[in-house]
């Protein structure tokens, strides 16, 4: 039988169950897809004759290449958050090899056991939940296929576990898939979605959470969530997020910047400070697709540079943003990568009140003893 169990003083971790237990997940997004420039570079790779054909284009094409990148062929996986194209990206003969890969991938059969092995980082899992205690409910979701960093994940996790403490909320963590499904959605008043990197979701839990997004349910997205160089889900990075991750500076990787809290109307605590962290840059404003940029950062403190010698420079660059998709709520926040910078108190404010007002909760105080 399924359990829970209590921790850090009344957070509550969901414990797996699960109605398809033994069957194989069949029912991913890019399941029966054929193979091509633009699929993750890991299903490549797993293809019995993938690395051949990849080979037979360029014999030096995935050298030092593995599906997970020396990660034993299960998630997290760096591989599962590139597309095939991206091995030409870095090669001056790149853009003439395209045509041929492409021909040469996309001749590859998808057989049932293909399917069985690419939908294999998907779960069908459904936690079995604590009882709702009465204290709004939120959801922190850590189910990770591509880039896991951990230090980061787990003192997000603290944190998170904090805020709701000091709020008074009912807070339950999971890293299962089969969460997303209306009937547990709909007890939640927001879902945290912990550095989640990778795709991570059954076509029919896409469904569920981007349904439970437009009627009106909260998300929240801290840092990774939208960091993934390659995005398999145009709706999760276009719509909710509202832009796409291009990169953060290289030499060096964290750069102090001044962080300007510039939201007047939604509870948010103004001011700006001094932070150091790994800075994105994304390929768009989010701004011009409707969002109201929470904070800024100013370009002129740090370079903008990426590991290529790109420049990264957005010019006006939110680093926090909130928005309305359909009658829900999104706020993200870029700031995460550095394990500290989730003790620093004007971030752990940012996160906790991005989170109160996606959840609706906006100008909430924390309590001087959270409810038990």
């Amino acid at each position: 039988m399924s359990t829970w169990r209590c921790l850090l003083g009344g957070v509550l971790l969901a414990a797996a169950s699960s109605a398809h237990a033994g069957e194989p997940v069949r029912d991913c997004p890019l399941a029966t897809a054929s193979l091509g420039i633009e699929s993750p570079l890991s299903d490549v790779l797993m293809h019995p004759g993938g690395p051949a054909a990849l080979e037979s284009v360029a014999a030096d094409l995935v050298t030092g290449f593995t599906r997970n990148f020396g990660g034993g062929g299960l998630p997290p996986g760096f591989a599962n958050i590139l597309s095939t194209g991206a091995l030409l990206e870095v090669r001056a003969d790149g853009a003439a090899l395209r045509p041929a890969l492409a021909a040469k991938l996309a001749a590859l059969p998808i057989t049932d056991a293909f399917t069985v092995a690419r939908c294999a980082r998907y779960d069908h899992d459904r936690p079995t939940l604590p009882p709702a205690d009465g204290r709004r409910q939120v959801l922190v979701f850590e189910k990770i296929n591509g880039f896991r960093d951990s230090p980061s994940v787990d003192a997000a996790h603290k944190r998170l576990a904090a805020i709701a403490e000091a709020r008074g909320w009912q807070i339950v963590f999971t890293d299962r898939g089969g969460i997303m499904n209306p009937a547990d959605l709909a007890r939640f008043a927001v879902v945290v979605w912990n550095n989640v990197s990778g795709d991570a979701l059954t076509t029919p839990q896409r469904a569920a959470f981007r349904s439970y997004i437009e009627q009106g349910g909260g998300y929240a997205g801290i840092h990774g969530s939208g960091g993934d160089p390659r995005w398999f889900w145009d709706w999760y990075a276009d719509t909710l997020i509202g832009a796409r991750f291009i990169g953060h500076p290289g030499h060096p990787q964290f750069q102090t910047a001044t962080v300007r809290v510039v939201d007047p109307h939604a509870g948010f605590t103004k001011g700006d400070w001094p932070l150091l962290e790994e800075w994105y840059s994304f390929d768009r404003n989010p701004v011009d697709g409707g969002a109201v940029a929470v904070a800024t950062i100013d370009e002129q403190d740090y370079q903008q540079i990426g590991y290529r010698g790109e420049s990264l420079s957005m010019g006006y660059h939110p680093i926090a943003w909130r928005k309305v998709v359909g009658t829900g709520r999104m706020f993200y926040t870029a700031i995460g990568h550095r394990p500290e910078n989730y003790d620093e108190p004007h971030a752990a404010a940012l996160l906790a009140e991005g989170i109160a007002w996606a959840m609706g909760s906006e100008g909430t105080k924390p309590h001087a003893k959270p409810h038990k």
